[in-house]
């Protein structure tokens, strides 16, 4: 098993994941890239806490009707999942379909959305719209339950062009117009849609309930509507059906996917790549588990060009050090100040500051997130109780015999937890550090003795660095 094998396969974890622990490097590296690859489009059992047991421990998370206690409640799941592609595909879908609490004051049916992107996220573009345009939450973030025959609202029907699939430049405000118009309906059951115009904020019978898609035809507009080129009787699943088609949506999912997955930004061969995607869309009937498979398989993707190209948002950046650290594998009243750590750092799960979903790349860091996001992995990954960092120490103490020199431990280091990639300057600032109190000598540790204090503490300086925080 090469080091180039094993970096390649951490590359590939960090982005169709939340980063892996050496034990799960080397036992995906046993399957191969391509069977890992499958392994990951093709999720089983999650494998996650079970609800009950959470909920025995969280009282908050029995109904899920709070922000913070669903969100908490999403973030276990990221956290103990043993499909990280599942989770990390609902993510990016949350990201580009961004529907906030702020304004739907509804957790629940928040998380039935996530339950939704988790069921339709690999598969086909076309079913993912359709059931993005029945979904409660979305139908109330975007003013649909408003949309009437007589008298439209437009919003969702724009937003659906513009953020959703085709960007602007590739249609008409005669095309928004008549997407409104066949979305007139489409609203909340009757019951629940009645009680939640008379007082969406009530807890009970009705406000605090997870609503339900519920189609009303006579409010529908039946007349003739012309979209993108095409007239007649048009209703939403028309809608879809033609804008799935259409050239430009593929080459708008797939660039936007190729910039979470491969590169914030998109250079001459990202932009062949993104050809490719775009075909892969096409041969497959629009498959997003296709999509990502020409993707990861590429020969862009596995280039030292695509690694370390993209800026870790703050739940990749949380979730990865998490899972690296070995923390919260059980239920723990702390998970709810890891849910606030993403908010600090500019991403609060179940509430993108607008439609536009969050700003990503290079817009992640500021002084002040810069801040929260060393800190909070220099902590995880400087802790020598976690188990995962446990699990580097023993590791440590088994090379040459447990003494190593600053140089070996640093090396050793950087290799345990990525393997992370830094500068001549940086490795040589980590080692002189180390060189301070002279070899690392582990052969007679204990649990949180000096030597193994100085494990972690350059764990957490590592955390720190600029290469680190790049996924």
């Amino acid at each position: 098993m090469s080091d180039q094998d094993i970096a390649l396969m951490a590359h590939l974890l960090r982005r169709a994941g939340f980063s892996a622990t050496r034990d799960e490097l080397e036992a995906y590296q046993e399957k191969g890239y391509e069977a890992t690859v499958e392994e990951l489009l093709n999720p089983g059992d999650p494998g996650n806490l079970p609800d009950d047991l959470i909920a025995r421990y969280h009282v908050d998370q029995s109904e899920l009707r709070l922000p913070d206690s669903a969100a908490a409640y999403w973030m276990y799941r990221m956290i103990t999942t043993h499909n990280p592609l599942e989770e990390k595909i609902v993510l990016f879908w949350h990201g580009l379909f961004a529907t906030g609490y702020a304004k739907l004051n509804q957790a629940r049916s928040h998380l039935n959305q996530i339950e939704m992107f988790r069921k339709n996220g690999l598969g086909a573009f076309d079913e993912l719209l359709i059931e993005l345009s029945k979904d409660p939450a979305m139908l109330f973030w975007l003013d649909n339950n408003d949309n009437h025959n007589g008298a439209v609202n437009e919003n969702y029907g724009r937003e659906l062009l513009e953020l959703f699939s085709m960007g602007i430049g590739n249609y008409s405000e005669d095309d928004v117009k008549a997407a409104a118009r066949a979305f007139t309906g489409w609203t909340m059951g009757n019951a629940e849609y009645m009680a939640m115009r008379a007082n969406k904020d009530s807890i009970w019978p009705y406000g605090r309930i997870a609503w339900h898609f519920g189609y009303r035809p006579e409010d529908h507009d039946n007349g003739e509507k012309t979209f993108l080129g095409e007239t007649g009787n048009l209703n939403g699943e028309d809608i879809v059906r033609i804008l799935c088609k259409h050239e430009a949506t593929p080459r708008f999912v797939c660039t936007r996917l190729f910039q979470f997955f491969a590169a914030d930004d998109v250079d001459d061969e990202g932009s062949k790549v993104i050809d490719e995607m775009t075909r892969a869309y096409f041969e497959s009937d629009y498959e997003i588990r296709a999509v990502l498979r020409t993707l990861l398989n590429s020969d862009y993707f596995k280039s030292d060009t695509a690694r370390f190209a993209r800026v870790k948002g703050p739940i990749e950046l949380i979730t990865g050090a998490v899972r690296m650290a070995g923390s919260y594998q059980t239920p723990n009243l702390g998970i709810g100040a890891v849910v606030q750590q993403a908010f600090y750092m500019g991403q609060g799960l179940l509430n993108p500051p607008t439609v536009e979903g969050w700003h990503e790349g290079e817009e992640w860091i500021d002084s002040g997130a810069l801040v929260e996001r060393v800190n909070f992995v220099a902590s995880e990954l400087g802790d020598v109780d976690k188990p995962g960092i446990r699990s580097i120490i023993n590791r440590l103490a088994n090379d040459n015999g447990g003494r190593l020199s600053p140089s070996e431990v640093v090396d050793r280091c950087l290799d345990l937890i990525g393997p992370v990639v830094v500068s001549d300057t940086t490795r040589s600032a980590l080692t002189e550090h180390v060189s301070n109190r002279g070899d690392v000598d582990l052969t007679s540790h204990e649990r949180g003795d000096e030597p193994e204090q100085r494990v972690g503490e350059l764990l957490s300086l590592i955390a720190a660095t600029r290469e680190f925080q790049l996924a």
